[in-house]
């Protein structure tokens, strides 16, 4: 549910994120005095510790959510409940701040294309994904956007250089995508198309960033503002989808709907939320630490609750995909002048 870090955007979440992974980190700096005031607020209440465990537990579930929503909903229901609470959590604190949406052809025209990769798309993918795939392997899919997106910053990102050790990343990263997927039993057992979505899903995090970095970045406004405007617009884009291409349901049954909404004001609303504060608190290297407990917490959610299968190649592979993301991450510092 895609993973901020100036001049990089927030998190690219996964899906996830993360996306997550849907706050623009253009407007970070003209919200730090107001977002500061609200972390200091909330150390009082819930130590940076404990949001960060709630931040992991949220998006490592929201795997497990959209899995119980395909159980009654189409995917692309699924991803419109998703956007929909999500962008109605937002809206709340907009108005509770008294904050204005962002103002401008341009600026809405960016987070039609924003909203496209990094909430329509991804998020219909991974529902369609986990039609036939368990949503532990999904979570584990998710966790390869760092190294989808390192691959092409190297490319489209002049200020991303190439050194060995991302590239050891890289390789590793992979490597452990293969041993997910069991490759030397010849995919045996996997869904091919279910999983080529969920990488597919993963793919579109870093596209989107990427876009975003290039043409959203000195925009006016907050996180919120923008993060809220771009899930209107994939609100508008999963409704006309979903009109188009399914049928409207014809009950609401209570886990599936609860898990829907849920997926959406939690998962991607209140996770937002509290990603900013986090990173405001602690810094976006800290906060970026997420991303590799959503695979961990998606697996166990999968296994315990869901009763998924899992062999010894899924939990390896997934400490070898983390392992490749995390050297993805690191950057060799500046040498000095003698």
């Amino acid at each position: 549910m895609s993973a901020p870090a100036a001049p990089r955007p927030t998190l690219e979440p996964p899906s996830a994120t993360p996306a997550t992974a849907t706050a623009t980190t253009s407007a970070t700096t003209s919200a730090t005095a107001t977002a500061t005031a609200g972390a200091t607020r909330r150390r009082g209440l819930l130590d940076w510790r404990g949001r960060f465990a709630i931040l992991s537990v949220v998006w490592g579930f929201s795997f497990l959510l959209i899995k119980v929503g395909t159980e009654a909903y189409a995917p692309f229901q699924v991803a419109l409940g998703r956007v929909l609470f999500g962008a109605l959590a937002l809206m709340t604190v907009l108005l509770v701040r008294r904050e204005p949406l962002p103002r401008g052809l341009r600026t809405w025209g960016h987070l039609t294309v924003a909203a496209l990769l990094l909430n329509t798309a991804p998020f219909s993918l991974f529902a369609y994904a986990e039609l036939s795939i368990p949503s532990s392997l999904a979570g584990i899919c998710n966790a390869t956007s760092p190294l989808w997106g390192m691959a092409l910053s190297l490319v489209a990102l002049s200020e991303d250089r190439p050194t060995r050790r991302r590239f050891a990343g890289l390789g590793l990263g992979f490597l452990g995508v293969l041993t997910v997927l069991g490759a030397w039993h010849g995919f045996s057992g996997v869904d091919a198309k279910g999983t080529a979505f969920a990488l597919l899903a993963s793919l579109c995090y870093p596209i989107g960033w990427i876009y975003v970095r290039r043409t959203l970045a000195g925009t006016p406004g907050s996180p919120v503002a923008l993060t809220g405007g771009q899930l209107m617009v994939s609100t508008l884009q999963l409704a006309l989808v979903s009109a188009l291409f399914t049928s409207a349901p014809t009950s609401f049954p209570l886990w599936p709907t609860l898990s829907v909404i849920a997926l959406g004001a939690l998962g991607t609303g209140m996770a937002l939320q509290m990603q900013y504060g986090l990173v405001t608190e602690v810094g976006p290297t800290t906060a970026q630490m997420v991303t590799y407990f959503i695979p961990v917490i998606a697996t166990t959610a999968g296994v315990l609750v869901l009763g998924e299968q899992l062999h010894w190649n899924t939990p390896v592979g997934a400490a070898i995909v983390l392992a490749g993301a995390a050297l993805t991450q690191t950057r060799t510092a500046p040498r000095k002048p003698a």
